[in-house]
């Protein structure tokens, strides 16, 4: 169902056209630009990579899309159950693979429990937990806090320090380098080319881990916003637990939004922030758009502004110390690259 009256003004699209148009440029850089045979997506369970997936088999068809669903200790069984209806629906080859065994032999687990034992000492392995961010929406310096369970239910929360806090990020990044390195190898073997899933607000803010789930030879729905992306599933009748489940990072033992992680506002909320940021809008109409006070609308505009600064050096190819001469351009679409061949 082509469903659009749940979405904000500012975010419809012409829904028809935009799948026609997306897997147009798809086959256009596959042929022109790649030169590749086909696609491998890597499926998660929510619905930016099940629109990716959706839109690959739009582009090429399901004879040329391998799908890869890559569970680990902490993941969610729902999330591999979402993903195995995503790829039945859609009739894609795919493979399922545990990677919680590389990641053990690479000290993944350990150099995070590491971490989070200096925070709680009584801490071990069969407790859970997570990072939340709190103070940026209500106008004090983003700060992060640990969460960890007990077997037995109960919950402790301190703040976390900025050494334990890197290294915690440092040992989960693993998890989504390792997928990235599994859809390369499926790539190279099939001589397809690996499709990135980040929607705009993700790509924007920096919210993707570099030579993870950042890399990637095409990135399809990085131009859409995580509302248009939800609308998009609902026109292409996805899975309705698929095109209706809320985002999460699945990467944390413990259940955790991507709000409590990384935004601090809830995915409808930071797509009108950005919109309103990239029109230019001014702290009274943010915070009279999503109802915030003036105060927390100015807060959520320089947190973007910050987040981009900081997070700028994971778009960036490596740096050279001189410019070398020679056929390599930067990234660009595919119409763009041949305009410049």
């Amino acid at each position: 169902m082509n469903d659009t009256n749940r979405l904000h003004d500012v975010f419809r699209l012409d829904f028809e056209a935009e799948v026609d148009r997306i897997a147009a440029e798809i086959r256009q850089q596959l042929r022109t630009t790649l030169r590749r045979r086909g696609l491998v997506v890597a499926i998660s369970g929510g619905v930016d990579s099940a629109v990716c997936a959706a839109l690959s088999v739009e582009a090429v068809g399901p004879r040329r899309v391998f799908g890869l669903l890559l569970p680990e200790r902490d993941s969610s069984p729902r999330s591999l159950q979402l993903g195995r209806s995503l790829v039945e629906q859609l009739n894609i080859d795919f493979e399922t693979v545990d990677i919680a065994p590389t990641l053990d032999a690479i000290g993944c687990y350990t150099w995070r429990d590491e971490a989070i034992r200096a925070v709680f000492p009584e801490y071990d392995s069969d407790w859970k937990s997570k990072i939340t961010i709190t103070g940026g929406t209500h106008g004090r310096f983003n700060h992060f806090r640990l969460v960890v369970t007990a077997p037995g239910g109960e919950v402790k929360e301190n703040r976390l320090e900025h050494k334990e806090y890197l290294q915690i990020v440092a040992a989960t990044n693993f998890k989504q380098r390792i997928r990235k390195t599994i859809e390369f190898f499926h790539a190279d073997r099939l001589n397809y080319a690996v499709v990135g899933t980040p929607n705009r607000v993700e790509y924007d803010q920096g919210f993707f881990v570099k030579n993870g789930d950042g890399s990637a030879d095409l990135k399809p729905i990085a131009h859409l916003y995580k509302t248009q992306v939800y609308a998009l599933a609902r026109h292409m009748r996805l899975p309705q637990e698929v095109a209706s489940a809320l985002p999460t990072t699945d990467t944390y033992s413990m259940p955790q939004g991507q709000d409590e992680f990384y935004y601090a506002l809830p995915f409808d909320k930071m797509d009108l922030a950005l919109w309103s940021h990239n029109h230019k809008k001014s702290p009274q109409q943010l915070a009279q758009l999503i109802d915030l006070s003036h105060e927390q609308a100015e807060s959520v505009l320089r947190d973007i502004d910050s987040k981009r600064q900081t997070t700028a050096p994971l778009h960036w190819p490596p740096l050279l110390i001189e410019p070398v001469e020679g056929p390599h351009t930067k990234p660009t679409t595919a119409k763009e690259r041949i305009a410049s061949n």
